[in-house]
């Protein structure tokens, strides 16, 4: 199995960890410690070594950080994470913050009168830190960059991740990495820089078409690189991750040299070298600017390029998806074929990892698949372990989100299921869901539009019944990288404008704590939209994703025709699709599932 089923939150160990961190803050003669669930290269999926916010507080999610300070320890966690933090810390000792709602520089100067609070400046950007000081110097309050305190008091913490980087060939990726760092070395000869630092490891694996092992469920390496104006890269990174093929297929023209080899090397270089404030560590920046070396902020010059996917790329993740959604297909039918309230959410969860490895083409779940029975449902990111494992009961919602890794694409899905009747309120729950993912899926636009302009689509059939979800309405998805990829999104806090070849979740949802939860996803990438006659640039979707939606579960009544149309030819390409890689019963159930509203 590539998911594991035991429980990382260790609640119960957080307090004497908690007295451990400030018996060195007040040697230190700090007031206060932040300690970030980012790493040093700002992913949102870390090694063991880098799970410190874990390893203080108990709490597992993906986002967060806490602030430690002398009488009060808060952890902040967005909107995804909120009644999960409470089954995780100790509440007598860890106080959740809803974040972004209430600012950690706000936070602390309500809790702090005077002092200087401490931070590693590897595992914060410089975008982080200057918000901070904006708004704690005018309270009389300092920040200071230190070691990192966790890491002092952590005695057994894992050694940095050594997994073997890999070759990501040219003909899935859609163009060389010669070709991709000629065309961004240009770039950087025209904006008068010398330079680039490349922090991000999922840019460096894109630029160097490699893929690596360092991150669980994430194929990229860990490393810094420096990209030269004339297109020559150096790799920082441990020699042992790259075998000779690695090597030989990077060329002559990317140096490897080891990690504790960087700083020197930024020291070394000659100005303007461009750094993305809101990537970077801000340690990055301050060596540069301790050598004198001016610094260009500006945008991580892979970023974009990696966004607007290849045609290639675009095909591999048609292929991988079709492939992934025959194995969800057969887990769908498979759940309707077993005896009613007789699985668990571990069965589940099994369950469809075997239909993945079935397809002989699984390198890795994309991430730890979302399982939630009944109540599990609300808890947006649930991971189930032994403990909480919950029976999958008649009359309930399942909600199953999960993805996968093929060398040609990565995938990322979410359905939820009724087990049973869930009754009438859930049905129209989950309508009013799915009209917010027909509404993204039906989407036509102009160019220059962006995520935060169409999130609202996703949202309207919630609102009018008083309704909402807490997280935003998609991501970006890496070809073969990460499962969450920026900088597009759909989100009311992007500004990104859509472009052809953006990969995107369309992804609304509705959580009721205690009683169920619904999300529905799909992914769709941004497609030239056929001109109507007026001579307007305009952009749509095209919809990869392809497993049926529970009809069982949609009140028909409630849909607008154009929305029951794009429904019933959904489901018809489904089958179309879908149908010929899979047989027997399963191909029984996926037409009826399929058949017109």
């Amino acid at each position: 199995m590539f998911q594991s089923f035991d429980n990382h939150a260790t609640p119960e160990q957080g307090p004497p960890r908690l007295v451990a961190l400030r018996e060195v803050l007040a040697r230190e003669g700090l007031a206060g410690f932040i300690v970030p669930r980012a790493d040093a290269h700002q992913g949102e999926y870390v090694a063991a070594r880098d799970e410190r916010l874990q390893w203080l507080t108990g709490f597992t999610g993906s986002a967060g950080f806490a602030v430690i300070l002398r009488d009060v320890a808060g952890v902040f966690i967005d909107g995804r994470y909120r009644v999960q933090v409470k089954a995780q810390v100790d509440l007598g000792h860890f106080t959740p913050v809803p974040w972004p709602e209430i600012k950690p520089g706000d936070w602390i100067t309500e809790h702090l009168s005077a002092g200087e609070v401490g931070f590693d400046p590897w595992l914060h950007t410089a975008d982080d830190i200057a918000a901070l000081r904006a708004a704690l110097e005018p309270a009389g309050l300092g920040l200071r960059a230190t070691e990192n305190l966790v890491d002092a008091i952590w005695p057994d913490q894992p050694p940095p991740p050594c997994g073997l980087a890999f070759v990501h060939p040219d003909a899935l990726a859609g163009d060389s990495s010669a070709d991709k760092r000629a065309r961004l070395a240009e770039g950087l000869r025209k904006a008068g820089q010398r330079a680039a630092v490349i922090t991000l490891p999922d840019s460096i694996c894109w630029l160097l078409n490699i893929r690596g092992a360092d991150v669980p469920k994430n194929p990229v390496l860990h490393g810094f690189a420096i990209l030269h104006d004339d297109a020559r890269v150096t790799l920082f990174a441990d020699p042992a991750k790259l075998d000779d093929a690695t090597r030989a297929h990077m060329g002559p023209q990317v140096s490897l040299r080891p990690p504790e080899a960087f700083v020197s090397a930024l020291r070394s270089l000659s100005g303007p070298v461009r750094v993305d404030r809101a990537s970077a560590p801000l340690a990055v920046s301050d060596a540069l600017t301790e050598a004198g070396i001016a610094v260009a902020w500006g945008e991580d010059p892979c970023r974009l390029p990696k966004a607007r996917k290849t045609s290639a790329e675009i095909e591999g993740m048609r292929a991988a998806h079709l492939r992934d959604g025959a194995a969800v297909v057969e887990l769908l039918a498979w759940l309707e074929s077993q005896p009613q309230s007789t699985l668990t959410e571990i069965d589940v969860v099994t369950a469809l990892e075997g239909f993945r490895r079935a397809t002989n083409a699984l390198h890795d779940i994309s991430f730890d698949t979302i399982c939630g029975a009944g109540p599990n449902g609300a808890i947006m990111h649930y991971r189930v372990t032994r403990e909480t494992n919950r029976p999958v009961q008649n009359n309930e919602l399942l909600l199953v989100d999960s993805g996968a890794q093929y060398r040609d694409g990565t995938t990322d899905i979410t359905r939820t299921v009724a087990m049973g009747d869930p009754g009438a309120d859930a049905r129209a729950c989950y309508t009013r869901v799915l009209q917010g993912m027909v509404a993204i899926s039906r989407a036509r636009f102009p160019k220059g539009v962006s995520g935060r302009d169409l999130d609202p689509l996703a949202r309207v059939a919630l609102w009018v019944a008083g309704q909402d979800f807490d997280h935003g309405t998609g991501h970006g998805v890496g070809a073969f990288l990460s499962v969450h990829e920026g900088p597009q999104r759909i989100s009311r806090l992007s500004e990104v404008p859509l472009e052809p070849g953006m990969i995107l979740s369309n992804e609304p949802g509705y959580y009721r704590e205690g009683a169920f939860g619904i999300r529905l996803e799909n992914l769709i990438v941004v497609q030239v939209a056929p001109d109507l006659g007026d001579n307007r640039a305009q952009y749509s979707f095209e919809t990869l994703t392809f497993v049926p939606l529970d009809r069982r579960l949609i009140v028909t009544a409630m849909l607008a025709p154009a929305e029951r149309e794009w429904l019933d030819a959904y489901h018809a390409e489904v089958l179309a699709k879908i149908g010929p890689r899979v047989g027997g019963g399963t191909l029984e159930w996926l037409t009826a599932a399929c058949a017109p509203l």
